[in-house]
């Protein structure tokens, strides 16, 4: 099977006409021939915006896997500039990742060098190495039988949160750009977000706040799930509490038919990090290491550490023990009666003039 993908690739090679999309068909069929149950998909429009150049999808249409594919000539260990941030992305929000230039293949694992393998040199043509092409077969053998691995910590649940939300900021920054002639619903959503609440955001901005947003959205939805067997952006809708109108209607539009198929992909994945989390448990050991007792309020801090640290420490997004904010109120409490000579302390709301006043 790679000595005949091999020969595919050298094929289009001869050719001198060959461009990185020209050995997407070898790929394509290499990877579908793996297994019945597996097919991998490239949708132009995905990778438009931002969207890795294979998704591996099992019978019921679950990602499982994806493959960034570079032209022969690029050295996958030297990557510079979009090539090198966009790496650092994908490392950080697909769990089963492989970059390969067709004769180079890397292997990552939860952003982690599994393998490499190299099936032929590249020096001025092509020179197999058959070798190494069994040992490429059950490499691939082994990624796509990959199933999700249960999430046991905040930190890890935090890390794959900020990892997928990356990519929804990304994809949607690039999808506003792109529709700004022809004014597509999502564009619609930037011009009203404009309109009625911050005159002068940019679009990279809009698109940070929207990630953001439904990244924590989700979270805060699988807090209040008690079916912890299964988990999707639809149901999402459904747990978000009706107090926070603001984020219901947002997944109105999130959970609906009408969402964007650029973002439908990553939001699905993010559904599937929740439903391979065992929440209850990382919930109970986060509070009890932290003296955190409100999971949504506080893992926020956890959240934004991982997706976007200089924002947190513009915020100021940092958690105080709450055993120090008790003394703080109870001290503050007390001052007012003891000093002040107001009897009900904190719990006094007249307004007191002040002598200048």
């Amino acid at each position: 099977m790679i000595q005949q993908f091999l020969a595919e690739v050298e094929a289009v090679y001869k050719t001198g006409k060959a461009t990185e999309h020209s050995y997407r068909p070898a790929l394509q069929k290499l990877f579908n021939d793996l297994s019945e149950d597996i097919r991998a998909v490239n949708e132009p429009g995905r990778v438009k915006v931002g969207a890795p150049d294979f998704v591996f999808l099992d019978k019921q249409d679950i990602a499982i896997g994806h493959c960034e594919a570079k032209d022969l000539k690029i050295d996958l260990k030297i990557m510079k500039g979009y090539a090198k941030d966009q790496k650092k992305r994908y490392l950080n929000g697909f769990q089963n990742l492989i970059y390969t230039n067709c004769l180079e293949w890397r292997f990552y694992r939860e952003g982690e060098l599994l393998a490499e393998i190299r099936i032929a040199d590249y020096m001025m043509g092509i020179a197999p190495r058959a070798d190494q092409f069994d040992r490429l077969l059950h490499q691939l053998h082994d990624f796509v039988k990959e199933a999700p691995q249960t999430i046991r910590s905040a930190k890890r649940l935090a890390a794959r949160m900020a990892g997928k939300a990356q990519l929804i900021k990304d994809v949607l920054e690039q999808s506003l750009i792109q529709d700004e002639e022809d004014k597509s619903e999502l564009y619609g959503q930037y011009e009203a977000f404009q309109e009625y609440l911050i005159k002068d955001i940019s679009k990279a901005d809009f698109a940070d706040v929207y990630a953001e947003t439904i990244a924590y959205g989700m979270f805060a939805a699988r807090l209040n799930d008690t079916t912890l067997e299964d988990f999707s952006r639809e149901e999402a809708l459904q747990l978000i509490p009706k107090s926070n109108p603001f984020l219901r209607n947002l997944f109105t539009y999130i959970a609906g038919p009408s969402l964007d198929y650029r973002l439908i992909w990553i939001i699905d994945d993010l559904a599937r990090i929740f439903q391979a989390t065992d929440l209850p448990l990382i919930m109970q050991d986060f509070g009890q290491a932290t003296m955190r007792s409100d999971p949504f309020l506080h893992f926020y801090e956890d959240f934004l550490a991982a997706y976007n640290p200089q924002k947190r420490d513009l915020r100021g997004v940092w958690y105080t023990p709450e055993p120090v904010v008790d003394f703080i109120i109870r001290a503050v409490d007390d001052v007012l009666k003891s000093e002040f000579g107001i009897a009900d302390g904190l719990a006094d709301n007249r307004k007191i003039q002040h002598e200048s006043e």
